[in-house]
């Protein structure tokens, strides 16, 4: 009884064991589509998507850049920012004193 157990356990954790190991491939995103700063956004953005993407990750280099009319009455413009800011912050360049790198 014993034995046939640990042989149980030992199968579980060697059927559990295999997806672990299977190598995952890369996801590259589609050719077609919106880019900005070298960074992939999506497919069939509006054009005040699109601004509001440049200006949220212009804002997240360090140059605040926003159209607060189309911030407050445009919710793709308003969508698009945030979603460019939080793309971009890894863009951000400081130097060792905390100044920003042009």
């Amino acid at each position: 009884m014993k034995h046939t157990l640990i042989l149980i356990i030992m199968g579980v954790g060697t059927l559990f064991s295999f997806p672990a190991c299977t190598p995952h491939s890369k996801v590259f995103p589609p050719k077609s589509g919106y880019k900005y700063s070298g960074i992939y956004f999506g497919r069939k953005l509006s054009a005040l998507s699109k601004h509001g993407i440049q200006d949220g990750c212009e804002t997240a280099k360090g140059f605040y850049t926003k159209s607060h009319t189309l911030f407050n009455t445009e919710p793709d413009y308003y969508n698009g920012w945030f979603l460019g800011r939080n793309r971009c912050r890894h863009l951000l360049k400081l130097d060792e004193n905390g100044d920003l790198i042009k």
